[in-house]
């Protein structure tokens, strides 16, 4: 169950594998994205994509016979976290990129690192803010910002506002991951992801039909249906349970770190695929952002000593 402080203890070498099977699906879901708004506009895009991934996993969740929330407090936790989650973070990141590039958006969305840092020190006191710690997460975005230094820029007022929501997004998620590692005791990721999505779901139907039109009306080709079906199988259902799992056995910050490392896997995966220009100073970058994890590594490799 998740946030059950009596489940077993799992190996170091588990949760590196989760850690790193997050940071690969997560950064190959921007390559996707961009793919998908090609066809899709953006807010229809997000709704196909979830109301999918609540379809698979509603049937998973009742052949497994996992319990749903037990209490009010647990649904409304459920709630308001799906609203962050889903609602806010994902509308903000899908919306954005109209107007902004992604390489902007990448770095704007990095700060979940610190808003993470700075709300488990309220939320999580066991999670003590650090020196090494703000060190390591300066690092990882200066990295991210390294990589994309060419596309740091705001041409408009539109991009201002895009860039704008994204923070706002990244700060959503933040506190999402953290009250779920808080509050969620005893839920199981399946339900926290399955509730958070139709709890965060309706005001992104809303909006899509009303400013969007009937999502019949566009174009559902090849590439729009294998990103969303790519979408919602691993960047969400396979990605989100995951991170459920391995939030409930690690540090948030450690947690969070992910979302620093997935816009250089980004780059590097639209090279390869999408035969992307790869940014010459993509290696100082890399470096840093890679820096910035064996800080934290070596930080809870010497608290354990």
């Amino acid at each position: 169950m998740y946030g059950d402080r009596n489940v077993p203890k799992h190996s170091t070498g588990m949760k590196s594998i989760v850690w790193v099977i997050l940071c690969l699906i997560w950064g190959t879901t921007w390559i996707f994205i961009k793919i998908g708004l090609e066809d899709l506009p953006p807010i229809t895009f997000a709704v196909a994509r979830f109301v999918l991934a609540a379809m698979m996993l509603l049937p998973i969740i009742y052949i497994l016979k996992t319990p749903w929330p037990q209490n009010w407090a647990q649904w409304r936790l459920m709630a308001f976290t799906g609203l962050l989650q889903f609602t806010i973070n994902y509308s903000t990141v899908f919306w954005s990129e109209q107007y902004i590039t992604s390489g902007l958006a990448a770095v704007l969305q990095a700060t979940i690192t610190v808003f993470g840092l700075a709300l488990a020190w309220i939320f999580l006191p066991a999670e003590r803010i650090t020196p090494l710690k703000i060190i390591a997460v300066l690092i990882g975005i200066g990295g991210v910002a390294v990589i994309f230094v060419d596309q740091l820029r705001v041409e408009s007022t539109l991009a201002f506002v895009g860039s704008v929501a994204i923070v706002v997004g990244a700060y959503c998620a933040a506190q999402a991951s953290i009250l779920v590692k808080a509050r969620a005791v005893g839920i199981n990721p399946a339900v926290i992801v399955f509730t958070q999505m139709v709890c965060g779901l309706p005001p992104l139907i809303v909006y899509a039909l009303v400013a969007e039109g009937s999502p019949f009306v566009h174009n559902w080709g090849l590439r729009a249906v294998g990103s969303v079906l790519y979408l919602s199988i691993a960047g969400t259902v396979a990605a989100f349970w995951l991170y459920y799992w391995l939030l409930a056995r690690i540090e948030s910050t450690q947690a969070m770190m992910i979302s620093l490392v997935t816009p250089l896997i980004a780059v590097v995966v639209g090279n390869i695929f999408l035969g992307e220009k790869l940014p010459p100073q993509t290696m100082v970058g890399g470096l840093l952002i890679l820096s910035s994890i064996g800080l934290i590594v070596i930080r809870k490799r010497s608290e354990k000593k």
